[in-house]
């Protein structure tokens, strides 16, 4: 045991140099918020999946972030969540898919994973479960923002699905500025655990209960304390096709490679392998983290007992 530990959180990747500098300091204010939130109860002794759980639930609670509150509108102007969670230390997992009216998403999951036998729950069932516990839940009035609405009802005057935070101009929605909106974050605690959680409102527009790799274990999460925690942020079918997140944790595994080459050889594989547009977070059990992208930049911070808070929207972070 040690009072070291490492979280590191997501909220995107996509063409951040677009953005305003108004919109990006808004964004490096809100990750270090999360991050001095999420490390203070690492230090004071909290778990892994504690502190992800956190971390995650306070991103679902920025409208910044495709998420909890600023989930994107599905086809039929609802919300459908899908957020996932997972324990390096036994491979214990929860997801949920296509829920709505639950705060957070990442809750669930949560619930998922410690009081059910089951890895994933869909859609009105997962709410039945939900009953059974003091989740707070919320009208679509709270989910709703004036920019996801805008957002919504350009997509259904072109009749295209978009990407969560595709943003207008004159003529319309601009199909070149791809931002994936789903959050995420990796944790390992002062006993060596690690653990990943991730949570997205989906694209928008989606269509016929669409489903992407954020509560898949295997591509939008994973977590196994013999390799890495990882969180995906991307196209979510090109990351299910690849089972990136695993494949990141087999490289560990199977070819000894370090958390580093590991994490850029995957997103090498990705690019290579099926044109995957997104990026990764991760954490070995040695307090190692990484990140990195195909995309102009991804939204994402760490804060460790070693370094302190840093966050970075072109350039990812290694140690």
């Amino acid at each position: 045991m040690s009072n070291k530990y490492v979280i590191m959180i997501h909220g995107g990747a996509g063409n951040i140099k677009e953005m305003d500098d108004e919109k990006k300091a808004k964004y490096h204010k809100s990750l270090e918020i999360i991050l001095k939130k999420s490390s203070q109860i690492l230090q004071e002794g909290a778990s892994s999946l504690e502190a992800v759980t956190l971390a995650v639930k306070l991103l679902e609670d920025d409208e910044l972030y495709n998420a909890g509150k600023g989930s994107v509108l599905n086809h039929k102007g609802e919300f459908s969540m899908d957020a996932s969670i997972m324990d390096g230390k036994n491979l214990m997992s929860g997801a949920v898919a296509g829920i709505s009216k639950i705060k957070n998403p990442v809750m669930l999951a949560k619930k998922v994973l410690e009081e059910s036998e089951h890895v994933m729950l869909i859609s009105n069932e997962a709410m039945d479960f939900a009953k059974q516990f003091d989740l707070e839940a919320k009208e679509n009035s709270y989910f709703e923002t004036e920019y996801r609405r805008k957002q919504f009802e350009e997509a259904l005057k072109s009749n295209k699905v978009v990407l969560d935070h595709s943003s207008f101009d004159k003529k319309g929605i601009q199909g070149d500025e791809k931002k994936y909106g789903t959050v995420g974050a990796v944790a390992v605690d002062k006993d060596g655990n690690i653990a990943a959680a991730t949570s997205t409102g989906g694209i928008v527009n989606k269509k016929f209960g669409r489903v992407g790799d954020s509560p898949i274990v295997g591509s939008g999460v994973y977590a196994d304390n013999e390799t890495a925690a990882v969180s995906s942020t991307g196209y979510g079918e090109q990351f299910i096709r690849t089972v990136i997140a695993k494949h990141l944790a087999d490289l560990i595994a199977m070819k000894g490679l370090n958390l580093v080459d590991a994490m850029n050889e995957s997103i090498e594989y990705l690019t290579k392998k099926v044109s995957g547009l997104g990026g990764m977070i991760s954490v070995t059990k040695d307090y190692k983290y990484a990140s990195n992208y195909n995309t102009p930049g991804m939204i994402h911070g760490v804060a460790s007992s070693e370094g302190g808070i840093n966050t970075s929207l072109e350039k990812p972070l290694n140690a």
